[in-house]
């Protein structure tokens, strides 16, 4: 376990290290950090030898790097337990939530983190990016890369999001109704998707 620790130590909150090092004694599996994916943070899967595989990506903030690795032991977890269920059902929710308990810790995570993510762990969703003021304050972590929130442009503003230019239209209840410059189709994008804003 010392490889993961060594590794592990340049991703995490420095107070959470051991605990996760436990996590993986308990729950084996490969640990992979990968390139940075714009439709998730983190994956689990069963390999063809049947061993067990997380892949995170390597640009999250610590913060949320702790967040979606248990996410996804807990993923393994269930997996182990019971197979046939719903990806993000019940038996994940509940897994998750247990597995977060030891890193409910003010040492870990800082005191403006702690109220948002107590709330989020009340029924944690598919991605902690459906939970927009969780996910906002988990932003003021990453290191600054020029990307918005689509909710965050004014409305006309141009953007670009996977080298297409867009143009941020209205609101429609969770989603943002863009359109495309180019072929004016029109596209609802999830209000916290990361863009590239156009000034």
């Amino acid at each position: 376990m010392k490889e993961y620790k060594d590794v592990l130590i340049k991703y995490l909150p420095p107070n959470s290290v051991d605990l996760v090092i436990e996590l993986f004694e308990e729950h084996p599996c490969y640990l992979k950090i990968v390139n940075n994916r714009s439709t998730k943070h983190g994956d689990f899967k069963v390999l063809a030898n049947g061993t067990h595989q997380i892949t995170i990506n390597y640009g999250l903030n610590p913060y949320r790097f702790l967040l979606t690795l248990v996410h996804e032991v807990a993923h393994l977890v269930t997996y182990k337990i019971s197979r046939r269920v719903k990806p993000h059902g019940i038996e994940w929710k509940t897994n998750f939530q247990h597995l977060m308990l030891p890193f409910f810790d003010p040492k870990i995570y800082p005191n403006e983190l702690m109220g948002l993510l107590a709330n989020y762990m009340k029924n944690p969703k598919a991605s902690t990016d459906a939970d927009v003021n969780l996910s906002l304050a988990l932003k003021k972590y990453d290191e600054k890369n020029g990307f918005n929130y689509v909710f965050e442009l004014p409305l006309q503003s141009k953007f670009i999001h996977n080298n297409s230019v867009f143009i941020r239209g209205k609101k429609r209840r969770t989603r943002i109704e863009c359109v495309e410059v180019i072929t004016q189709k029109k596209y609802l994008f999830h209000q916290n998707a990361e863009v590239k804003s156009l000034k």
